[in-house]
This record gives structure tokens, C-alpha cells and sequence, in this order.
């Protein structure tokens, strides 16, 4: 008799390739009598195309709902060295702050935004806040260091106040 997982991938969206070959592998290991391990509740989208699109956790818009304080940070690929060396200049990284800097969400487009999402949902998964990409080192120049600049402008905002209070109805 097949045991049920504790925090099953569940079938449906967001009906990605690699949500199902978990669900398949959680399905194959739960067979044998293995151990499901832990599976986060995080699971990034992407899009291939030109560009790139990805995204994990939340939107700005639930954000807003759930959150009386959303702060924004944005980096451009046009800021960042390895965007002017690749001469990829159209491509940006947001990042959705709680008003305590904790992450809530991250999205990106442009080259490599199905790569450098992964960042982000390691972020989230454990929790972290901005300031996990403003004290750690990022190689450079990478597409990377754009979660160190929407970080650091995050920061920027939450010093000075301008975070955007948000109120539901």
C-alpha cells in the first residue's frame, strides 16, 4: 500500500516538467518504502523564451494583500558589468520585500532568468531576508549580482521609509 507524502507535489499547476518528475520520483520512492524527504513550498516557474521569464513565490500583488508593507527592489541588466560585457542590456531582477526585508518573492526576465531564479527560491525556502544577498559574495561580473543590487535598494528604501503601505479591503 503506497504511503501518503507529507507535502505532496500536487498534480496540477503549475503543470511544469520538473513538478512532475518529482511528483514521479516521490511516487517511486513512497512505492519502496524510501523516504520522501522534505519538499519545499516553493516552485519556480520559467518560461524559454526570448527572453527568459521566471518567477517563484509571490507577486507583488499578493503581496500587497497579505502584507501591510511591500517593499520593491529592482535591478537592471543594464546596471551590472556582465550586461554591458554580454551587450545584454534589456533584462531585470525584482524582489518582493515584507516591511522586515524578508523576501516574499523574486522575478526576473531576461537571459539566464531560468538559471538565476534558483537564487531566490533557495532564499525563500529558508526564509532569508535582503540581507543575505547584501552580506554574502557573488562572483563577478555575473547576472547574479543583480540580487545584491535590488537588495541593497530594498535596504536603501526601508531606511528612509519609503516602503508602500498597503491596506485591503
Amino acid at each position: 500500500m503506497l504511503r501518503a507524502a507529507r507535502r505532496p507535489c500536487s498534480i496540477g499547476p503549475p503543470s511544469l516538467a520538473s513538478a512532475s518528475m518529482e511528483q514521479g520520483r516521490r511516487a517511486a520512492r513512497s512505492m519502496f518504502g524510501v523516504s520522501l524527504g522534505e519538499q519545499g513550498d516553493f516552485i519556480p516557474s520559467g518560461i524559454y523564451s526570448i527572453p527568459e521569464l521566471a518567477s517563484v513565490g509571490m507577486t507583488e500583488t499578493a503581496a500587497a494583500e497579505s502584507s501591510e508593507r511591500v517593499v520593491v527592489g529592482c535591478a537592471r541588466f543594464a546596471e551590472i558589468a556582465r550586461g554591458h560585457i554580454a551587450d545584454n542590456r534589456d533584462g531585470m531582477l525584482k524582489l518582493i520585500c515584507d516591511g522586515d526585508g524578508r523576501l516574499l518573492g523574486v522575478h526576473i526576465i531576461g537571459a539566464e532568468a531560468t538559471d538565476l531564479i534558483h537564487i531566490g527560491q533557495m532564499a525563500l525556502i529558508h526564509g532569508a531576508g535582503i540581507d543575505l544577498f547584501i552580506d554574502n559574495v557573488f562572483n563577478f561580473p555575473t547576472y547574479a549580482e543583480c540580487y545584491r543590487v535590488a537588495a541593497l535598494q530594498i535596504a536603501a528604501k526601508l531606511e528612509t521609509g519609503a516602503a508602500r503601505s498597503h491596506r485591503v479591503a
